[in-house]
């Protein structure tokens, strides 16, 4: 491949709007393993929130799919590849931030849900300790009790 179809490519990979219109390729070969990857997408995709027990395994596909990212784009920049093998890898880097963005876009998760119910359980029992502490609660308690 020559040194400007090369920058070609890496050029094309790092356009702004690179992923519009672009389709999450359907599997995809990560660390020499499968992945269905649009499946996976859409799967997690299709819930409002990503519940705790898939939170880690999305960090965990967003960790591999970045890093794939990488190495692919690498392989681009200095590997000793034809056009056609660039043109392969640069679909598929812009198929990968594709899945990047769908998945990074996901609402807020179900955790900080229930650090907000926590944090307003915490404000409830500080206020209901400053009350004792401060004998209002007793006062109240005990109007209501005559």
């Amino acid at each position: 491949m020559q040194e400007y179809e090369r920058k070609q490519l890496l050029e094309r990979v790092e356009r702004e709007g690179a992923t519009v219109g672009a389709d999450i390729p359907e599997t995809i070969e990560i660390q020499g393993e499968a992945i269905d990857l649009r499946t996976f997408v859409f799967e997690i995709k299709r819930r409002e929130t990503v519940p705790s027990g898939e939170r880690d395994r999305v960090e965990q596909a967003k960790k591999n799919l970045r890093r794939e990212r990488l190495e692919r784009l690498e392989r681009i920049e200095e590997g000793d590849i034809t056009w056609a093998e660039g043109e392969e890898l640069a679909g598929s880097i812009i198929g990968i931030d594709r899945a990047l963005n769908a998945l990074e876009s996901l609402g807020p998760t179900d955790l900080e849900r229930e650090q907000q119910v926590q944090q307003a359980q915490d404000r409830k029992r500080w206020m209901s300790f400053l009350k004792k502490a401060l004998g209002q609660e007793d006062d109240a308690s005990a109007r209501r009790g005559r």
